[in-house]
């Protein structure tokens, strides 16, 4: 919302705010060994509030042999999977008893409006308690030729999971990894972004608390290309799990292909969101507004280009950049915000650079750089660029930020070739009352996931991950039961054995003579 007066920002500081971050490895908290650490600042304040460990390869060596340790020795990936279920059940029970102060947390060291910080924390829980049902249900595949052969499937934990998250709602997304990985057995190494290493800390006392021997959780703060990088070449690393933008997907790729490691990445987006003449325009403009600005607009799902047919494009336009106007941009630990701060300054400049580049791309209708009233912070207004070609630079690449680009079209099929025109392929969303066009867009649009007159709601048992340069794999629900098992097929031949008698005709040739 904007405002004439400068905003005076109150900085919500939270209690027993730690100054320095260590690492978490075989049950311990420790210093690098050569002793490295990296600056942690706030958003708001733009000012270091703590030091972390900045874990180098030898560390990176110390907690993957403490996993491995605890992988091949230890209790846990030979427990029922009941016991390691109620360790998940406690888990979740701590994350839920914390919400506020895990939302406390994530809002200082990331800008996210607090409201918004609440829902992820619950979410985190959520998904600990929804693999721990899903691995007491967990049945194997049997086949069987009655009289000849059983053949039936054993499901085994990998080993060492390598997990790297990113540093948007960086809690919830931990959990989307940490989750499946100890529910299947496996042990894991989590290197959590840089920029928000506050929120992964908490992770090592609420396993601790719960039962989790020690060794299965290792966490080692960094950078991507000390820490991330050594984690992911580590040759007694064999999966290895990150969500994160295209370009670093593209360099683990390469690094991972020495030890063919097992890959599973969630990368950028670029996302389409279509309206069209016959929908709920209102309902519509609720969703598109919600699905970009929301969490700052840092999110990979973000339907950041809207696609909106000519009919209706210009009530459209009209409506949507009058409510981004009103868009409440302010404190993230003030309930009304709506739009926080961005999570670093590296970030602001990029978002506001891509601002800059969209004046000259399309018609501006809202926002178009940092709100007059707060001078200090990593603060964009929610921005909305009309008109806006194909070609532009602003329609074809991930800004990550709270931007929008929306373009006309006049047919299905221009549609259709819109929204297919990027090199990404996370999500979509369709709005139209045609139920025939729906499901056909849906059929024919490059998305991995597509939500029809729907904003971004997953029911936690579907695949999540994207086609094209926005991903390689699934996980959610049984793909992540997949991919952090691997599948042994055991055949037992039932009666009489027919086995070919290979030499038998020579041996008899050779008693003959």
């Amino acid at each position: 919302m904007t405002r004439s007066a400068e905003t005076t920002i109150v900085h919500h500081i939270p209690e027993q705010l730690p100054s320095h971050l260590q690492h978490y490895i075989a049950g311990r908290f420790v210093d690098s060994i050569n002793g490295a650490t990296f600056d942690v600042l706030d958003p708001v304040s733009n000012e270091n509030y703590a030091t972390a460990a900045a874990g180098q390869k030898e560390d990176v060596e110390a907690a993957v042999a403490a996993a491995r340790e605890a992988f091949t020795t230890g209790p846990w990936p030979r427990m029922k999977p009941r016991e390691r279920a109620r360790v998940l059940n406690r888990i979740a029970d701590a994350v839920e008893a914390q919400e506020s102060r895990l939302a406390e947390l994530e809002t200082f060291d990331t800008g996210l409006p607090i409201t918004q910080a609440k829902g992820q924390a619950l979410r985190a829980a959520e998904n600990f308690r929804f693999f721990a049902d899903l691995i007491v249900a967990q049945f194997d595949d049997a086949m069987k030729v009655p009289g000849s052969q059983i053949n039936y499937v054993n499901r085994k934990p990998i080993g060492v999971a390598g997990l790297i998250t990113p540093w948007n709602t960086p809690f919830m997304l931990e959990s989307w990894k940490l989750a499946p990985a100890l529910a299947t057995g496996n042990t894991v190494v989590l290197k959590p972004a840089e920029f928000t290493p506050l929120s992964a800390s908490l992770w090592a006392q609420i396993f601790k608390d719960a039962g989790l021997p020690d060794g299965v959780f290792n966490l080692v703060n960094g950078l991507g290309e000390e820490a991330g990088d050594a984690l992911v070449k580590h040759p007694d690393v064999p999966l290895i799990s990150f969500t994160g933008e295209t370009t670093t997907g593209q360099t683990i790729f390469r690094n991972a292909a020495a030890n063919l490691k097992g890959l599973s990445m969630e990368l950028g987006g670029k996302s389409p969101c279509v309206v069209f003449a016959d929908a709920d325009v209102d309902a519509a403009i609720d969703s598109a507004l919600f699905g970009v600005f929301s969490l700052n607009g840092e999110r990979c799902t973000a339907g950041s280009r809207i696609l909106v047919e000519r009919g209706v494009y210009e009530e459209f336009c009209e409506k949507y950049a009058a409510r981004a106007r009103t868009i409440v941009v302010g404190d993230p630990h003030d309930p009304a915000t709506e739009v926080g701060a961005l999570v670093h300054p590296e970030h602001f400049e990029k978002v506001a650079s891509y601002v800059e580049i969209g004046k000259s791309e399309g018609r501006l209708l809202a926002g178009g750089g940092r709100p007059e009233n707060l001078p200090h912070g990593n603060y964009i207004a929610p921005t909305v660029f009309a008109d806006v070609s194909p070609e532009a630079r602003i329609f074809q690449e991930e800004i990550f930020g709270p931007v929008v680009a929306i373009t006309p079209f006049d047919s299905d099929e221009e549609a259709l070739a819109l929204a297919n025109n990027t090199r990404y392929g996370l999500a979509a969303y369709i709005w139209t009352q045609d139920l025939t066009r729906a499901h056909t867009f849906a059929q024919d649009v490059e998305a991995g996931m597509v939500w029809l007159n729907s904003h971004n709601v997953r029911d936690l048992r579907t695949p999540f991950g994207g086609v094209k340069a926005s991903g390689l794999g699934h996980e959610g629900g049984y793909r992540s039961i997949d991919f952090y098992t691997d599948q042994q097929a055991v055949h037992i031949t039932l009666g009489t054995v027919h086995t070919p008698k290979f030499g038998a005709v020579a041996d008899s040739a050779v008693g003959e003579g």
